[in-house]
């Protein structure tokens, strides 16, 4: 008698974790359907942001990590800097720099470290890549050929 109530009440017990081992299954998998259908909605209607880059992340596509190119921050207006040195730490991503200062075009005396280099709000400027490569040559006069 006595191993029969053991024999009935361990089939109830193991019916018994049947039950909950589905009823967590189902719940589990009706969770995570959902959960997974939300942020798909949520990022197909919301575009994504662009990610902006600081002094170094823009200087590395530059030859010669950037220097000579003139770079500025993105809110500013007629200010730039043109790098002169980097002092780059080993993650590629952090480090300081240097460069002329210049505002509506005329550079300033000295270089001078360039304050705020790792927020991300960092542009090239393309229209003042380098000044050695600007020069006019119409106005070098050319030598001319003598004829024999």
């Amino acid at each position: 008698m006595a191993g029969a109530v053991l024999n009935r009440a361990a089939s109830v017990d193991r019916a018994g974790s049947l039950f909950r081992f589905s009823f967590s299954f189902l719940r589990n998998l009706s969770t995570s359907s959902t959960s997974a259908t939300e942020p798909a909605a949520a990022n197909s209607t919301k575009p994504r942001r662009k990610k902006k880059k600081n002094l170094f992340e823009v200087a590395q596509f530059l030859p010669n990590w950037g220097i000579g190119y003139h770079m500025a921050k993105t809110h500013w207006t007629n200010v730039s800097y043109e790098i002169t040195k980097i002092n780059l730490y080993k993650d590629g991503r952090h480090g300081k720099a240097w460069g002329l200062a210049y505002k509506d075009g005329v550079p300033a005396e000295a270089p001078k470290k360039i304050s705020g280099v790792h927020k991300r709000c960092w542009r090239y400027i393309p229209k003042l890549k380098k000044l050695e490569n600007n020069i006019d040559t119409s106005t070098i006069p050319k030598p001319e050929a003598q004829a024999a």
